[in-house]
């Protein structure tokens, strides 16, 4: 028998504990997504640049006949899936080392320095690539005696500093998941006479699946939304979010159509990550 099937009081204690944080979660959130999408469909007025409430589907075709937004939308998505795959690609050795190589103090250093950048502010750890990757940076200096030179500003300075950033978010829910990973598995697979490759295949990537494509939302909806890095390490690269940003004040109705993308791009991908049925044993 369940705690409210017990006590009478219980089923009404529990809606008013749960009313407050689900009417901000509808009004808050739900509510400017919905104001969003309403004001996409709203137009500016081209003398006065006063928005005007008239129902309208012109943002939204311009968005998909102009070469220009859709080049920067395929820009925008492209590097949101370099940045996840690359993240992803990094993340598991590391979360692989930390959960079944390391032990002790080393295994907690290790989280604390993947823990420790998060406590940095965003623009500090921004600003810090942008000198890094100055002309007279620590990238360039470590690579002129090669004969190199590092990328400077533009898109790839933005795939690095977004990884960077991201790279915890990918770590964390990869080493929970190798944690929680039985060892007899990984025993029974050997016994059996399973390689190194064969283990990982048909053992730890099955276990290590759920958390890898949880983390791997975090990944693309964060750099799919960022429009700080861009501005400060991409150069002259345009993403949707600068693009975003700089027609707030010119023509909101345009920029809230554009803010629409990304949001569509990130529920067909959960949606796409709940089907495959990834994110059920989390």
């Amino acid at each position: 028998m369940s705690v409210t099937e017990r006590e009478p009081g219980a089923r009404a204690r529990l809606a008013a504990l749960l009313a407050p944080p689900l009417l901000w979660l509808i009004l808050a959130y739900l509510g400017s997504l919905a104001v969003l999408l309403l004001s996409a469909f709203w137009t500016t007025d081209p003398f006065t640049s006063n928005v005007v409430h008239s129902f309208t589907a012109d943002n939204f075709r311009e968005i998909l006949t102009d070469p220009v937004y859709r080049t920067v939308a395929l820009r925008t998505l492209g590097i949101a899936v370099v940045v996840t795959l690359l993240d992803a690609l990094l993340a598991l050795p590391m979360a692989f080392f930390m959960a079944w190589v390391a032990t002790g103090r080393l295994r907690r250093a290790l989280l604390v320095a993947v823990l420790t950048p998060l406590w940095a502010g965003y623009l500090v750890k921004a600003y810090a690539w942008r000198v890094m990757l100055g002309e007279h940076g620590i990238v360039n200096a470590v690579l002129a005696p090669l004969g190199l030179r590092g990328p400077g500003y533009g898109t790839t300075a933005v795939v690095i500093v977004l990884a960077y950033l991201w790279l915890p978010y990918m770590i964390l829910p990869l080493h929970a998941a190798l944690e929680r990973l039985p060892a007899h598995h990984l025993e029974a697979s050997a016994d059996l006479g399973a390689g190194t490759l064969r283990t990982l295949r048909s053992v730890v990537a099955p276990g290590v699946r759920p958390a890898l494509l949880a983390g791997s939302v975090f990944t693309f909806s964060l750099s799919l939304g960022d429009y700080l890095t861009v501005q400060i390490v991409g150069g002259r690269t345009q993403l949707l979010g600068n693009v975003i940003a700089s027609q707030v004040t010119l023509d909101l109705p345009l920029a809230a159509a554009l803010s629409a993308v990304p949001v569509v791009l990130v529920v067909c991908y959960l949606a796409a990550v709940r089907r495959a049925g990834a994110l059920d044993s989390l």
